[in-house]
């Protein structure tokens, strides 16, 4: 039998058939609309471009934070239908509720959760070393760095429907921080929102590498590069070259007003020589990119301590 790493290796022979590749830029697709519920992801950026290969995702500290004292994290279901118990469009697909420490060495701790109900039904095999487990809902990965009394998390993955959320170490005054938007990698479809398949993942600790094989077919390797109170960076890479109709990334979060939205502005450089342009989120249709950091410029009330998120370093297939 051909193993993961062994097919990812060979994709990526293929990647090199095909030519060197080189910088590349993105198209970045505005779909979110406007909501009162500041609990709700009405945000959405689809990421796309040919020939993909690589890319790096970071989540920053927003500009503002070190004029913050105080975080604000409370829930806010004012504008909102619901309650935070459940959205009311979800279905509720029951599971006995687990907890398993997959891992806990030196640098990294990884706890995979399964949540007594979640909104689809999917139970993605999850290995580490010679250990398989089917049904996480929530993987957590803790950081273990010496200016912290306990791990931090620093990354979440939802297997059932792929949506990531990272976060740099938080400062000691935050607590253990929050996240703000999420995001996709893969294959995005729409499931009544957007979701990426994945078929399996297996994760690698030394360096820490999840690998992603998706349910039609292609595969991600995403190595946390660095986790620390400046950044938590992934480097992302698909085989075979991102040659579908699909964004190969999109951004999920939320926005009512400039100081209560997780992403409020758009930073991009159409090229790396060109100058750095700033837009307020809703001003935003359609550009072309190099480098794009999804964020904000003032507090805000709603996480005000969550990260933005940069994707940049894009590279694709040379033809």
């Amino acid at each position: 039998m051909v193993c993961g790493r062994t097919l990812f290796l060979l994709s990526l022979a293929v990647v090199m058939s095909q030519g060197i590749a080189a910088p590349a830029s993105v198209t970045v697709s505005n779909h979110s609309r406007a909501t009162a519920c500041a609990e709700e992801d009405n945000v959405s950026l689809h990421l796309w471009a040919p020939g993909i290969t690589r890319l790096r995702v970071e989540a920053l500290p927003p500009p503002y934070l070190d004029r913050v004292d105080r975080d604000i994290t409370t829930p806010d279901f004012s504008g909102c239908t619901f309650d935070g118990s459940a959205h009311p469009t979800d279905p509720a697909y029951r599971f006995r509720e687990g907890r398993v420490v997959l891992h806990d060495g030196p640098r990294w701790r990884i706890v995979g959760l399964t949540l007594p109900t979640f909104w689809r039904p999917q139970r993605v095999p999850v290995r580490l070393g010679q250990r398989t487990v089917r049904g996480i809902h929530l993987l957590q990965v803790f950081a273990k760095t010496g200016d912290a009394s306990s791990p931090r998390e620093v990354l979440v993955l939802y297997p059932a429907d792929g949506y990531w959320r990272i976060k740099p170490v938080p400062a000691p005054r935050f607590g253990d921080g929050v996240y703000g938007s999420s995001f996709l990698l893969g294959p995005v479809v729409d499931d009544g929102r957007p979701v990426v398949n994945i078929a399996s993942i297996r994760i690698e600790t030394r360096p820490l590498v999840l690998r992603l094989r998706f349910a039609d077919g292609g595969q991600a390797r995403v190595a946390v590069a660095e986790a620390s109170r400046e950044r938590t960076a992934l480097d992302v890479s698909f085989a075979p070259p991102w040659h579908r109709a699909t964004p190969f990334a999109t951004l999920r979060s939320m926005h009512v007003a400039p100081d209560n939205a997780d992403v409020s502005e758009i930073r991009w450089r159409q090229d790396a020589n060109a100058a750095l342009q700033v837009q307020p989120l809703e001003t935003v249709q359609r550009i072309e990119a190099t480098d794009v950091r999804f964020g904000r410029s003032i507090p805000s009330r709603h996480n005000t301590s969550a990260p933005d998120l940069r994707f940049h370093d894009f590279e694709a297939a040379g033809r």
